[in-house]
Order: structure tokens, then sequence, then C-alpha cells
């Protein structure tokens, strides 16, 4: 069952990870707060923030010390195409998370069409914990749940796994 109790952050439950940790996402558009500024700069000069710049330095510090620790750090990205706006500005901004040592993917949806999905996004932690993110329509974080279910840990990982084994490196992937 899903925790009741308050999910912690990513950074606390990545700090803690010691193997692997997963991120499945699927929307197309995400709205979060914290990006709005960096959208904006964005939008003015087709640039994004270097993985020092206040933006990115305490993800990249996070991830950085993830795998220093030997933690494997994927990102696999389920996008329609064309790609909208939003995906646009993800892949502008995808060469820091590589920078910081993960390794991301991409998948055009179509190509996913016979994949069993969970319905949110998802971090799968050492294959042992499941962080979902819920969004509403529009896009906006509405919260977290974390569940160590074994048949939605074994969805998850399935789901993941067989995404990434058809989505395309991020050096090879062209946007549409």
């Amino acid at each position: 069952m899903p925790s009741t109790s308050p999910v912690p952050p990513i950074a606390e439950l990545l700090d803690s990870t010691r193997q692997s940790a997963c991120h499945l996402e699927m929307r197309d558009v995400y709205a979060v707060a914290p990006e709005s500024t960096e959208l904006a700069a964005w939008r003015r000069t087709g640039q994004r923030s270097g993985p020092e710049s206040a933006y990115w330095r305490s993800w990249v510090e996070l991830v950085r010390r993830a795998v220093a620790r030997g933690v494997s750090v994927r990102r696999a990205r389920v996008v329609s195409e064309p790609v909208t706006e939003y995906i646009r500005f993800e892949h502008a901004g995808t060469p820091v998370n590589l920078a910081a040592g993960e390794d991301v993917r991409w998948l055009p949806r179509r190509h996913a069409s016979d994949i069993a999905l969970p319905g949110n996004d998802f971090w799968l932690l050492d294959g042992r914990l499941v962080r979902f993110g819920h969004f509403n329509g529009d896009g906006a974080l509405t919260g977290h749940e974390l569940t160590e279910e074994p048949a939605v840990l074994e969805l998850c990982s399935a789901a993941f796994e067989t995404v990434w084994s058809r989505a395309v490196p991020h050096d090879q992937y062209r946007i549409h």
C-alpha cells in the first residue's frame, strides 16, 4: 500500500540510495514553479544555464554524490512527437544531467504503445522503493506517493527497463 506519511524529498531518498535510481518521465508538459524563471530565460535566449548555476547546482551535487557512491542514475523520457516546447526546453538542459552523471534516453511515444506503463511518473530506487509524482492536467505538481508494494515495484521496474531498452541515448535523439 502507498505510504500515508509525508514523502521525503527526492534529495533525501537519492542520498540514501546505494545501487540504482531510475526515473521515468511520461508527460509532455510540466509546470513546476522552480523551473519558471529558467524556462522564461530559455524562451528569451534559447540557452540553458550550466551545471554551476544556482538553478542546477543542488541537483548536480546530489547526482554527483550518488554516482561517486557507485549509484547508477538513469532517466528515460517518453515523449510525443512533434515535441512540445517544454520537451525542447528539457532537451536543451539534458547536457547538464549528463555532466552530473546521469544517463538519459528518449523514447518517442509511438514506440511505447505495447508497454504496460504506470499512470504516473516515478523514481525507482534500489529496486525497493517507488516514489510517484502526481501532476494535474496542466502539469503542476500536486504531490508524491511512496510504495514498496511488490506488484508496483515489479510493474515500474519492467516498464522502466522496457522503455530503456527501446529508447534513444540523448546524444543520438533529435527532437522533431
